[in-house]
């Protein structure tokens, strides 16, 4: 009997009418494995996964399949972004016995969940030997599996935290390094695939913000205009794709995901705050809608869209110049063909092309803006009676955490819509942002967070530490934003709780809570890969409440967690951005920024503090506001008050002295 009907993920329940006897991930599958004497088959994947599809099409919905799998194994189906504790486990044991990984995840392990066997995609005819083999070695050969799978484990188990010192040279050399592997051609760091380096991208913004390096802002400003320019960003909609196959960003991975373009949203506002770039505007202000419409799910941002729309990949988003023609009419087609870079040999499969933008419309005049506005409306209500890719609509806490900040961050910086700028009458700023943060509230039952919402209805999985340190700091955002001491209260209630149930006792942090699901090995990673890991998004949220608070014993935890990820810092940059990014606030401050009287100041200090600082606004010794306790104003007029490393300056009335205090210039 298929159990998946009433899962929570919607990938689990894509595979509810699979004739394999699917079990999700709990203790009765390994009760049962035990019951039966066989292994576990876990297969593990998520919604918008390409080759999960197919895998599921060539072997998970053959019954003569299903019959060898039902029949030798018990079948675990696992949604990585749902259970990422789960995944981080298994797909540590791949990688460790082939070299590689990638979903779908395919894992044989005992009834007690050690790995003996691991793989990612199998063939349908390989798939059916595989499990036959592994259910005679069961049979015949099974100390050999039990001792593979002990040995597994052992190799697993992680290693204590290595530790240094966070300085300004540290950082440095990780810009140099950085500087060695850039692609100064295309943009990015090394070849196919090439991932949005966005993380990184956030530490050389900050780190040009503190050194003033030319050098950082340009990889960073490059890389962007390449992303925006190239097929991977949808130039129809908005919003990027999870990554490019080549490393010229021309054909995406079609599908989208939360946390990228979250990430992104944050990297294109920040750019445009630093250099007035059109491009970064345009383009943070399309995320911004993308996140808000493609990815809205009633109470929360979705998951992802998928990779695929009826099984084909791109279907939704490739095109002809014989369809564009269609769409626009001889003249525009032609010139949109030229424009989108669609070509009659096509840059995609079969003849067509992804769009992309050969043309810098940002800094075109009127007629030619005209044009594209006109094109690029018409074409995208002719993609939008086209076949749709299915979207995942469960709310992940950790993604939702980092698009709340973002969203946040982008209307306070580029729409001035700050406590004192009229959000409340701002359409789906207020809406979404509100029903987001809410929706996250929701996530907190019984003082602990969780993992997974869908429809309102919060799942049972327990939030991992990513899941703290993104919902903390959006909480922070959320203060910030409002001026209502409530979000900081539960800001810093999450928090408590991550310090004393992942804490490893020497700085360090475990991805998953002491009092948690024992797994084979307690899974701890600091490297930051599609989204920041959950050292460095605690780090994140730690350093903002310090700010915000005034405790210090947060700011201590921050520092003392960030020193664990120094060695990564000093040897895989491209790994550590987050990491980094954190490290370059410390060094500066972080500012903290209290105005009272709101207007021309807060936009300055919105417009100018540097990334990573925190601003207040309201009135002086606002309720459940720590930064504007004792913080009068002067002469009538507004003033800010600004503190760094908790040290104050003299309050300032004037916006330039404001620009000057925080920039140096």
């Amino acid at each position: 009997m298929n159990r998946l009907g009433n899962a929570t993920s919607p990938y689990l329940q894509q595979h509810a009418g699979n004739p394999v006897d699917w079990w999700e991930w709990g203790p009765e599958a390994f009760a049962e494995a035990k019951r039966r004497d066989v292994p576990l088959l876990i297969s593990v994947g998520y919604s918008a996964c390409h080759w999960c599809h197919v895998m599921a099409h060539q072997s998970f919905e053959d019954p003569d399949v299903a019959a060898v799998v039902n029949a030798l194994t018990v079948p675990v189906k696992v949604d990585r972004e749902e259970r990422p504790d789960v995944d981080a486990v298994y797909m540590a044991a791949t990688q460790a016995t082939t070299g590689q990984g990638g979903w779908p995840m395919t894992a044989f392990a005992t009834p007690d969940g050690e790995p003996f066997y691991c793989g990612t995609y199998f063939p349908r005819d390989h798939f059916v030997a595989l499990v036959e083999a592994v259910g005679k070695a069961w049979s015949e050969q099974r100390d050999d599996l039990l001792a593979q799978g002990r040995a597994i484990v052992e190799v697993l188990a992680p290693a204590a935290s290595g530790r240094g010192e966070i300085t300004a040279g540290l950082l440095d050399a990780a810009v140099g390094q950085l500087r060695d592997g850039y692609d100064d051609l295309r943009g990015g760091f090394g070849g196919a695939p090439k991932f949005p380096p966005s993380m990184v991208l956030s530490f050389l913004l900050r780190h040009h913000e503190r050194t003033g390096s030319a050098e950082a802002l340009e990889m960073v400003r490059h890389t962007c205009e390449q992303m925006a320019r190239g097929g991977m960003y949808d130039q129809l909609a908005g919003g990027f794709a999870r990554y490019s196959v080549d490393a010229e960003w021309v054909v995406p991975h079609f599908e989208k995901m939360l946390y990228d373009n979250a990430l992104l949203l944050r990297v294109y506002t920040q750019l445009w705050k630093v250099t007035g770039d059109q491009l970064a505007l345009r383009v943070a202000k399309e995320t911004a809608e993308f996140l808000t419409t493609g990815l809205w799910a009633q109470r929360g941002f979705a998951a992802a869209l998928d990779a695929d729309t009826d099984g084909v990949e791109g279907l939704t988003y490739a095109w002809t110049p014989e369809q564009l023609v269609e769409v626009l009419g001889a003249d525009d087609g032609a010139w949109a063909a030229d424009l989108f870079k669609v070509t009659k040999e096509g840059t995609f499969e079969h003849g067509t092309s992804v769009l992309q933008l050969g043309m810098d419309v940002d800094g075109a005049g009127p007629e030619v803006v005209a044009r594209w506005r006109s094109a690029r409306a018409r074409l995208l209500a002719a993609r939008s009676a086209r076949p749709q890719p299915a979207r995942d609509d469960k709310v992940v806490a950790a993604w939702n955490g980092l698009a709340l900040t973002a969203l946040i961050e982008y209307v306070s910086i580029v729409e001035d819509h700050g406590p004192q700028g009229g959000l409340t009458e701002h359409g789906w700023n207020a809406l979404d942002i509100w029903a987001a943060a809410e929706n996250l509230v929701g996530h907190i039952v019984d003082g602990r967070l969780r993992r997974v919402s869908r429809d309102g209805v919060v799942g049972a999985p327990a939030g991992v530490l990513d899941d703290y340190g993104c919902v903390a700091e959006a909480f922070c955002a959320m203060h910030q934003l409002t001026g209502e001491g409530r979000w900081l209260t539960l800001a810093g209630q999450l928090l408590d709780v991550a310090l004393e149930q992942f804490t490893d006792g020497d700085g360090g942090f475990f991805d998953t809570a002491a009092d948690g699901e024992a797994l084979v090995v307690r899974p701890r990673d600091p490297s930051d890969n599609a989204s920041p890991s959950g050292v460095t998004a605690l780090c994140g949220a730690l350093t903002a409440y310090a700010a915000l608070t005034g405790e210090s014993r947060y700011r201590e935890a921050a520092e003392a967690a960030l020193a664990t990820t120094a060695p990564l810092i000093a040897k895989y940059p491209r790994f550590a951005g987050w990491a980094a990014a954190v490290a370059e606030s410390h060094l500066v401050g972080p500012w903290e920024v209290a105005v009272v009287g709101g207007g021309d100041l807060l936009r300055t200090a919105w417009r100018h503090a540097p990334g990573g600082s925190v601003i207040v606004a309201g009135v002086p010794d606002q309720e459940g506001v720590p930064l504007l306790a004792d913080r009068p104003v002067l002469g009538g007029v507004a003033t800010a008050y600004t503190c760094k490393d908790f040290v104050c300056d003299l309050p300032v009335t004037d916006p330039a002295d404001l620009v000057r205090r925080l920039t140096g210039r």
